[in-house]
């Protein structure tokens, strides 16, 4: 016979200042997209035009972060039982998308510069870049303490932003003195590459959670090994974690209790599962108990003695 589910207590601790965090990054960087249209146009750049168009690019990417974070903070509904959580995911995920063309571009055009270095307004471009770092860097560390996956990639772009216009300031003020124009594609492509491989860890991050993979910090096999300790636990099977947003866990597990436990010894074995898991992420927990030579529920799972895993 079946004991029922266990539902972990729902203390939702997704921060809604990550929507607030976004909403500064993306207005920063909307009106720096603005001003490095007036200031390349004004300075005849065609360096920094290409770069707002780019910073465009990354306004449009930064609303629709803000936009799906937003809606990701909504409660649940009949058609979307876990919230709109994972929606979250889905704007980090095209802004990292949007960050590696982006780079791409960006790199296509720098590395041919190493072989042919064009002459640029150094002056100019040094006044510009100390606005771009202070534009961007501020965005950077509103977003820097958010938490959320989205926050993370998002923190990345904006963070090769302000790398660029500091390599742009260094370079435009070494130019000033020396005529070295082949130092501008050196910096943007070092950076570039930095940062790419950066994004490219998130963006691992963000795909293991669309594929359902165990959350990152939860180890099953010891999880499994602490829960099989209790005296009436024989064995335990259909065991499923995942994470809905990277910081929201889910895990559902079958116990096999020995014939002869009470109801008290069930209510605590599913209390001891519980124990082990950390409340603050895993939100959602349900642990089914079957009897010793009963036949599971689902019908398909492997035997009682085995302990099926999956993430």
């Amino acid at each position: 016979m079946s004991d029922g589910h266990s539902h972990g207590g729902h203390s939702h601790g997704h921060s809604h200042g990550s929507s607030g965090n976004l909403k500064t990054a993306f207005l920063l960087n909307l009106t720096f997209t603005i001003i490095e249209v007036i200031g390349g146009i004004m300075t005849n750049s065609i360096a920094i035009l290409s770069d707002a168009v780019h910073d465009l690019g990354d306004s449009i990417s930064l609303g629709l972060a803000w936009y799906f974070d937003r809606l990701s903070q909504r409660g649940r509904t009949p058609k979307n039982t876990y919230g709109y959580r994972r929606y979250s995911i889905l704007g980090g995920l095209i802004t990292g998308l949007v960050l590696v063309i982006g780079l791409g571009f960006v790199l296509w055009n720098a590395i041919p510069r190493l072989f042919a270095p064009e002459e640029v307004n150094a002056p100019g471009m040094m006044a510009l870049a100390v606005v771009g770092v202070i534009f961007n860097g501020a965005a950077v560390l509103k977003v820097k303490k958010g938490s959320s996956l989205t926050e993370q990639v998002v923190s990345w772009h904006l963070l090769e932003d302000t790398l660029g216009w500091v390599a742009v300031l260094i370079g435009a003020g070494v130019m000033i003195v020396w005529d070295l124009p082949i130092i501008d594609p050196i910096l943007s492509i070092g950076i570039s590459i930095f940062v790419l491989w950066n994004v490219l860890r998130n963006l691992r991050k963000v795909f293991n959670v669309f594929i359902q993979k165990v959350p990152e910090a939860f180890d099953v096999e010891a999880f499994e090994k602490a829960v099989l300790a209790h005296p009436k636990v024989l064995s335990m099977h259909h065991t499923h974690s995942w994470t809905v947003d990277g910081e929201v866990h889910v895990l559902t597990t079958h116990l096999v209790m020995k014939r002869d436990t009470t109801r008290d010894e069930m209510i605590e074995a599913k209390s001891q599962v519980r124990r082990l898991l950390d409340e603050r992420t895993f939100e959602h927990v349900t642990v089914d108990v079957e009897l010793e030579g009963e036949l599971c529920v689902i019908g398909a799972g492997p035997e009682h003695g085995m302990a099926d895993v999956h993430g």
